[in-house]
């Protein structure tokens, strides 16, 4: 099963810079539903029903409040209001941008308990989360998903880079409580679904931008940055090996 979830995130994703801009916005609903449904039954395959509740808890429910605060204030991320594109909402917030936090928090957290937990992996979860916006905000802005207003200080491709902080902040929590509540994996048998749901993230954004989108500029700032954080859990000791 959790193979067949990887494979409908692949079947969805690929045709996406060949579709309308309704074909893409379709897509971009459905892609975060499946990737979110994946990463879900992962957690709860891998480390059980335990860890699903806690992903669902701090990923969804506290994505929704920190995007409603945020869109609202201003705090942490930065001046920004969501258009219409990303469909139905709660609390003023997209519900697919609630399922993009569990869906990819999740991965943050697998890099986390990788390098063994504790403030080295909240960091290195965290970074995670920040290096994969790099991708998606540009992403969707461009799709008109939302829309940034008025935030002083400097931008990187239109987006204000307070932005990264508040996702660092952010992140460093969700990435805290998650280590808190869900147990580490002895054996890294299951987690090879996520490791290549990472993988195929960097592989397609990069492809995405560098190509169809003809905005290199994004991936020479994401790849290198996602990328590292790959490199540097995969090669640093892990709490298995000591």
């Amino acid at each position: 099963m959790g193979l067949l979830g990887f494979v409908v995130v692949l079947a969805l994703q690929i045709p996406y810079p060949l579709l309308g801009e309704a074909g893409k916005r379709m897509v971009t609903m459905w892609s975060v539903v499946a990737f979110f449904a994946t990463s879900s039954l992962h957690a709860w395959w891998s480390r059980g029903p335990r860890a699903l509740v806690a992903l669902v808890v701090v990923c969804v429910g506290g994505g929704l409040a920190v995007e409603t605060v945020g869109s609202r204030t201003g705090w942490p991320f930065g001046n920004y209001r969501y258009t219409p594109v990303l469909g139905w909402k709660l609390s003023g917030v997209p519900i697919v941008v609630a399922l993009a936090w569990a869906m990819f928090g999740w991965l943050g957290l697998l890099c986390a308990q990788r390098v063994g937990g504790g403030w080295r992996g909240t960091v290195v979860g965290a970074l995670a989360l920040v290096a994969w916006d790099l991708f998606l905000d540009p992403q969707m802005v461009r799709a008109g998903g939302w829309v940034w207003e008025n935030t002083p200080g400097p931008s990187l491709h239109g987006i204000p880079m307070v932005n990264s902080a508040g996702w660092f902040a952010v992140g460093l929590v969700m990435m805290g409580l998650l280590l808190r509540a869900v147990p580490p994996l002895r054996s890294g048998r299951f987690d090879d679904l996520g490791w290549m749901l990472l993988a195929w993230t960097l592989f397609s954004e990069t492809l995405l931008f560098a190509v169809f989108f003809r905005w290199p500029g994004v991936a020479v700032v994401g790849t290198p940055a996602l990328g590292t954080v790959m490199w540097f859990v995969w090669n640093i000791p892990s709490a298995r090996s000591r």
